[in-house]
């Protein structure tokens, strides 16, 4: 794959346009007329071998030597465009006072240190009321370079001033290392599923070691980072109720206290996320909805490209909560026009939104749509475990099969039904036997923290088997022993999903009628 040609596909219909203009102000006589040509070559819908483009661009006598030569040179004109279009682009706070040091910089150096100090002035403010740390720290040491001018500061103020806000800084940065470490080791554990090491004790291990026990919401990049790392022991604890609530008190007194200014959208967006999610998974899908429609509108207009990350995630996590408050239709619209946008969703964003848009599609019965769109996944299981996790996978399946049981295909759905089992099993074989001390009950029986799954999947054989077992009480008692099992007293909205489904068959009833059924329960 050509990495060149990858990063210029990247670019928008304009941008391409832009890019070529940018090229043609940019080249030399000779040599520019190739620039534009080899861009030309790379961007046309068929890819060319290295080869071939050499061929293409010196057909007279094949010269790698300047081919590759020319490829550094576009490499640095794009470069040189995407950082004029950033800077031009990025209107934060940030960059507006890297501006103003650059003016204040070329203004000492012009010898007009009164403007020079006048523009600091301005740079600091800005960088103070918008919490840039980093850029208020050049500016600090700027104006002690500068401290002999008869227009400074007393040096001892802009010192103490330096030192208050390294203390801030650092403490930010501390939060951000603890928070990637976390991250990461949720990483690793995601792809053991459940079964995972006491997360919560390492949680408590990060922040002692990097003195953050007593830090709190003193602004919104400090409150995101706070809120990221209890976001992440509610993850391990499953204990969405308890977060929601600590959430959306801290948000809403920041929100009262010091609102946000349009340099902190990003740490606003994340709150609102983060905040809409623990919402949904504890079932008040209307105040989630509220919070996320006031997240995308932060994200309307031109100024916003920056934050465009956040868009698929509202969206999808807009989609699941309307599912629930009997507007499926609509969220089915919202997955399909993600998939449909320009440029396209990247690949984890594209997996994802089809899957959900599978059962999606599932609960208004066209099982036909659901199957097409799960096939469009294109991905072994094998890669989606490796790339997205075993639940993910799980997910997956067990929608994969109901779907084939729902087409009529029996026997493709008891197939599936065995290569669940084969892998948890694989996976987890449990066994008291095996383990001298099981931390928990779920480490010693089979299927470990996914033994709810192998309950699951032998109630809907037996109902494969003998679909007669809908009509006899002790099938009907059996179900309804089934939420007992779930990982915990606070059943996630996905495995709940899934008893639904067995609920209904057992109901004669719209699968879709009781899973809302069961979402308020």
């Amino acid at each position: 794959m050509d990495d060149l040609r990858t990063t210029l596909l990247t670019l928008g219909p304009d941008e391409r346009r832009d890019f070529g203009v940018f090229i043609q102000r940019q080249r030399r006589k000779a040599a520019g007329r190739q620039d534009s040509r080899l861009y030309e070559l790379l961007v046309q819908a068929k890819e060319l071998s290295s080869p071939q483009l050499i061929a293409r661009l010196y057909p007279e006598a094949p010269n790698p030597v300047a081919y590759y030569a020319l490829r550094k040179r576009l490499l640095r004109h794009l470069t040189d465009f995407l950082l004029l279009r950033q800077r031009q682009l990025d209107t934060t706070a940030a960059a507006s006072v890297r501006g103003q040091l650059t003016l204040a910089q070329y203004l000492f150096e012009a010898g007009i240190p009164r403007l020079a100090w006048s523009t600091l002035r301005k740079a600091e403010k800005l960088a103070h009321d918008n919490e840039q740390y980093e850029p208020l720290n050049a500016v600090y040491n700027l104006q002690i370079q500068y401290a002999n001018s008869p227009h400074a500061e007393p040096l001892p103020e802009i010192i103490a001033r330096r030192h208050s806000n390294k203390k801030a800084a650092d403490e930010e940065e501390r939060a951000n290392i603890a928070d990637s470490l976390l991250r990461q080791r949720l990483g690793e554990a995601r792809k053991r599923g459940r079964a995972g090491e006491p997360l919560d004790t390492l949680m408590h291990d990060i922040l002692g070691e990097y003195d953050l026990q007593e830090a709190f919401a003193r602004s919104p990049s400090l409150l995101c980072r706070l809120m990221s790392i209890a976001r992440s022991a509610m993850l391990v604890r499953r204990d969405f109720a308890s977060f929601a609530v600590f959430i959306e008190r801290c948000y809403r007194l920041m929100e009262r206290r010091h609102g946000f200014a349009p340099a902190q959208r990003s740490y606003q967006l994340r709150l609102l996320y983060m905040l809409a999610h623990a919402l949904y998974r504890s079932r008040h899908f209307a105040r989630s909805v509220a919070y996320l429609e006031a997240g995308r509108a932060l994200l309307q207009g031109p100024d916003n490209r920056k934050f465009a990350e956040f868009g698929p995630r509202f969206t999808f996590l807009l989609a699941a909560n309307l599912a629930f408050l009997q507007r499926n239709s609509e969220s089915i619209a919202l997955l399909e026009q993600a998939l449909t946008t320009t440029p396209a969703l990247p690949m984890m964003e594209e997996l994802t939104a089809r899957l959900q848009l599978v059962f999606h599609y599932f609960a208004e019965g066209n099982f036909s749509k659901a199957n097409y769109t799960m096939l469009r996944l294109g991905r072994t299981d094998h890669w989606l475990e490796e790339q997205l996790g075993l639940e993910w996978l799980l997910k997956k399946n067990l929608g994969e099969m109901l779907i084939q049981l729902e087409l009529g295909h029996e026997d493709i759905a008891l197939g599936r039904i065995k290569a669940i089992e084969r892998r948890l099993l694989e996976q987890f074989p449990g066994g008291l036997a095996e383990l001298e001390a099981p931390a928990t009950l779920d480490a010693a029986l089979a299927g470990g923290p996914y033994h709810f799954v192998l309950k699951y999947l032998g109630l809907v054989r037996d109902l494969i088997n003998d679909p007669a077992l809908v009509q006899r009480p002790a099938f009907a008692e059996r179900v309804a022993e089934f939420p007992a099992f779930l990982p915990s007293e606070r059943e996630d909205l996905q495995a709940m999903s899934f008893y639904s489904w067995l609920r209904a068959r057992l109901l004669g009833r719209p699968y879709y009628e009781v899973l809302l059924e069961v979402a308020e329960l």
